[in-house]
């Protein structure tokens, strides 16, 4: 098949390896490149990086729907466009370019969480499984037909950032299978049942601070859920205190009271949590036994006030 894929960040990357190793990538759409960090240096998306390391062409267009990508597809005259995780609404001329049409991949079992943060909803919400599906694109948000499904169980103390790297492999194989049977013509495409949607919105920092009145599930989740980016967090000593990675505990106390330093441990409503990894504003990250070598937190400390 030749294909023109579509993706930005590092989701999209087992895709398009798997997709270039056996089909013709005619081009690559990403995004424009963008500063990152505090010193705001421009930086390359993971999928512009990965395609010129492949030696396929790129273009990054601000606006698909405006300048000439649909004349330059449409002289490409891919097979089928895929998209993943790309970050931009196609236009219905550009849908109505490639024979087998435009095919998303999208990291949750459809038609639960459609939208920007599928994966760190799975794990803020406690889910036990989620996955990967693949779909023909419409005008809606994730709304097309469904393709193939692939489940996915998430362990308990899994992050989104390592959920989020394992249905990306998943992705890719099961790009691959959902273009093979769309050359052999063998999909059955599925409508979503839209009374069992719910929308996935994108995360930003006022989900971080804690609520350690909570139970012990719910805080473990926020910080799973939120980890690596943006990162639950509370308050110690006046400065922000990012957490990133928990456990669960069964041992009780007040709420937001350390109730152990061996290891870190803070109870919860119901329930604690142990506090694996964490990072002091304007410290690095590090392990909370390296933390507390540098800092002598007492029991009986509230966090969080």
């Amino acid at each position: 098949m030749n294909v023109v894929f579509m993706g930005t960040p590092d989701f999209a990357v087992p895709s398009l390896e798997k997709i270039a190793e056996v089909h013709n990538v005619l081009a690559v759409f990403t995004q424009p490149d963008k500063p990152v960090g505090r010193k705001m240096v421009i930086t390359p998306p993971d999928v512009k990086v990965c395609a010129e390391r492949l030696s396929i062409p790129v273009y990054q267009p601000e606006r698909l729907s405006k300048g000439d990508s649909y004349s330059i597809i449409k002289e490409m005259n891919p097979d089928v466009i895929v998209v993943v995780a790309y970050g931009q609404i196609l236009p219905e001329n550009i849908l109505n370019i490639p024979k087998y049409g435009c095919i998303n991949v999208h990291g949750s079992l459809l038609p639960k969480y459609r939208g920007a943060a599928p994966i760190q909803w799975a794990v803020l919400n406690g889910d036990k499984v989620t996955g990967v599906t693949t779909m023909y694109m419409e005008k809606g948000l994730d709304t097309g037909d469904i393709l193939l499904k692939e489940e996915y169980e998430i362990g308990i103390n899994e992050t989104a950032g390592q959920v989020f790297d394992n249905l990306a492999k998943i992705g890719g194989e099961l790009i691959l299978k959902t273009l093979k049977m769309a050359e052999e013509g063998t999909l059955n495409p599925e409508k979503q049942d839209d009374r069992l949607s719910s929308y996935a919105k994108m995360l930003d920092k006022s989900l971080c601070l804690i609520d350690f009145t909570k139970s012990n599930a719910e805080v473990h989740n926020l910080v799973r859920g939120l980890s690596p980016w943006p990162v639950a967090s509370t308050v110690y000593n006046g400065k922000t205190l990012k957490i990133f990675e928990t456990r669960l505990s069964d041992k009780s106390g007040k709420a937001g009271e350390i109730i152990s330093t061996n290891p870190l441990t803070v109870a919860c409503g119901s329930g604690a949590v142990v506090i694996n990894t964490l990072q002091l504003q304007g410290k690095k990250k590090m392990d909370s036994k390296a933390f507390l070598q540098g800092h002598k937190l007492e029991i009986g400390t509230i966090v969080g006030e």
